[in-house]
C-alpha cells in the first residue's frame, strides 16, 4: 500500500508586495512540515509579530520561526551568499537555529558585487536622463536573473570547484566591467575582491546546499505538508505584472513547480494573500491610488495607520482604494483556490470605503486590469461606496465578531472578485487571524 502523500499550499500575493505573507506562511507552518522559497531574492520582506517581538525576513523562509519546520530555498531565487549569511547571524543571535533546518538548492544563481553596481547604475543613469526609473532594491536582482537567462550565471554549484568558479568570474567580469566603465560611467568591480570574498563564504553556505528538487518530491512521498511561499506579488510578474515596472522573476502561483523543481500536481491549494486596500512601492501605474501623503484622508490614514513602510527598502508605500478587476485578473493567473484579506484593522474609523468593480479604458467599460504599463495608466476606477465602521476590529479572531460592515466590505470582495475569503487577518500578531476554511484541509 502506498503512503498517505502529502497536502502541499502555495502562498502568492495578488497587488504589488507587500501584502502581509510572511505572516500567513507562519501562521499556516503550524501545519506544513516545510517551507519553501521558490522565486526573487533578498528584494523580499516578510515582517513577522509572534509575542509582540518583529522579525524581518529577506531570504530565509517564514517557517523558519517554527521549532522543527524544515526551509528550502529553491533554484528559483537568485541568491546573495553575504545577505543569507547576515540574516542566519540574526536569527541565530535571537535564540533560533537555522542551520540544520536550511536546504539551500544548489542550481541557485548568484548575486555577485558587480550585479548590484550595475543595477544602482543604471538607476542612476535613467534618474540623471529624466526618464523614469523602474524603482528597484538596487540589490542586484534583475542583473542577476539577466545573468542567468544568458546562460553565464555563477551558480551555487560553482562555489564547490574553485578554478571553475574563477574562469567563469573571469569572463564575467570582462563583459560587466564594459558596461560599468564604458556605458554607465561607474567604477569596475576588482576580480579578487568577488573571488576571495566567495570562497571565504563556500565553507559556510556549502553544508546547506542540497538537491532541493530531489529532498522536496521524497518529503512529499514521505507524507509531509509543504508550503510554497511567494516574494513581491502577482502585478510585479514579469510576465503578467505592470511591464516594465515589474521584478525581474515570476511571481504567480505556476512557478513554484519551475522554482523548486517539483510537478504542478503537487500543488494543491493557492492562498492569495491581498491587503484590505492596495499599496504600491515604487514606479509604476496605480489606478487607485490616493493622496496618501496629505493629511486627514483616507490614504493618509491607511499609510499611517498601516504603518505603509517597505521591509527591505524602508520606503514609503503607495496607498489606495481596494481594486477588484486588479484582483481579478491575480485569480485568472493564479488559478486562486481562496483569499487571506489581510490588514481589515487599517479601514476602522473610516466613515465610507471605496471599492473598485472595473475601468473606463479609452471611453470602454472593462471589468479586469489590463495587460502592461501603458493601457493601465490610461484606467480610470469604477468606484462603488461601502459604508465603514467605527468599532475595533484588532485582534478579532472570529467572524461574526466583526462589525457587521466589516462583514459587508468582505461579502462585497468576495462578490466582485469571484474568489471565497477564507481567512482574514486582524493585526500583524500571528495568532491575530480568522480562519473560515483551512487550506491545508479545504476540498
Amino acid at each position: 500500500m502506498n503512503k498517505i502523500q502529502g497536502r502541499n499550499v502555495v502562498v502568492v500575493g495578488t497587488q504589488w508586495g507587500d501584502e502581509g505573507k510572511g505572516k500567513l506562511v507562519d501562521w499556516l507552518t503550524e501545519t506544513a512540515t516545510g517551507v519553501v522559497r521558490f522565486q526573487g531574492g533578498h528584494n523580499a520582506g516578510h515582517t513577522l509579530v509572534i509575542n509582540g517581538v518583529k522579525t524581518a525576513l529577506h531570504l530565509i523562509p517564514s517557517g523558519i520561526m517554527r521549532a522543527g519546520v524544515k526551509c528550502y530555498i529553491g533554484n528559483g531565487v537568485v541568491l546573495s551568499v553575504s545577505k543569507l549569511l547576515e540574516e542566519i547571524a540574526g536569527l541565530e543571535k535571537a535564540g533560533v537555529e537555522v542551520r540544520s533546518r536550511l536546504r539551500v538548492s544548489e542550481a541557485c544563481p548568484l548575486i555577485l558585487q558587480y550585479h548590484v553596481a550595475l543595477d544602482q547604475a543604471r538607476e542612476a543613469a535613467k534618474e540623471k536622463a529624466g526618464n523614469a526609473k523602474i524603482g528597484t532594491t538596487g540589490r542586484g536582482i534583475g542583473p542577476a536573473y539577466e545573468d542567468k537567462v544568458a546562460r553565464r550565471a555563477l551558480r551555487v554549484q560553482d562555489l564547490k570547484y574553485p578554478e571553475r568558479f574563477a574562469t567563469k568570474l573571469r569572463e564575467n567580469l570582462a563583459l560587466h566591467n564594459d558596461v560599468l566603465v564604458n556605458h554607465l560611467h561607474a567604477a569596475p568591480i576588482d576580480f579578487d575582491t568577488v573571488y576571495n570574498e566567495a570562497m571565504a563564504y563556500a565553507k559556510h553556505l556549502l553544508p546547506m546546499v542540497a538537491d532541493v528538487s530531489r529532498e522536496l518530491n521524497d518529503a512529499h512521498k514521505a507524507g509531509a505538508n509543504l508550503l510554497f511561499e511567494g516574494a513581491q506579488g502577482t502585478l510585479l510578474d514579469v510576465d503578467h505584472g505592470t511591464y516594465p515596472f515589474v521584478t525581474s522573476s515570476n511571481c504567480v502561483a505556476g512557478n513554484a513547480a519551475a522554482g523548486s523543481g517539483v510537478g504542478p500536481g503537487m500543488l494543491h491549494y493557492v492562498l492569495g494573500i491581498t491587503k484590505a486596500y492596495c499599496t504600491r512601492v515604487g514606479g509604476g501605474p496605480f489606478p487607485t491610488e490616493l493622496e496618501w501623503e496629505k493629511e486627514g484622508t483616507p490614504g493618509w490614514h491607511m499609510a499611517t495607520v498601516g504603518a505603509e513602510k517597505g521591509t527591505t527598502t524602508g520606503r514609503a508605500r503607495r496607498c489606495g482604494w481596494f481594486d477588484a478587476a486588479l484582483l481579478k485578473r491575480s485569480a485568472q493567473v493564479n488559478g486562486l483556490s481562496g483569499l487571506c484579506i489581510t490588514k481589515l484593522d487599517v479601514l476602522d474609523g473610516l466613515s465610507e470605503l471605496k471599492l473598485c468593480t472595473g475601468y473606463e479604458l479609452d471611453g470602454e467599460t472593462i471589468d479586469i486590469l489590463p495587460m502592461g504599463a501603458d493601457e493601465i495608466a490610461r484606467c480610470k476606477p469604477i468606484y462603488e461606496t461601502i459604508p465603514g465602521w467605527s468599532d475595533s476590529t484588532v485582534g478579532v479572531t472570529e467572524l461574526d465578531k466583526l462589525p457587521a460592515n466589516a462583514r459587508q466590505y468582505l461579502q462585497r470582495i468576495e462578490d466582485v472578485t469571484g474568489v471565497p475569503i477564507h481567512m482574514v487577518s486582524t493585526s500583524p500578531d500571528r495568532d491575530h487571524t480568522i480562519l473560515m476554511q483551512n487550506p491545508f484541509q479545504a476540498p
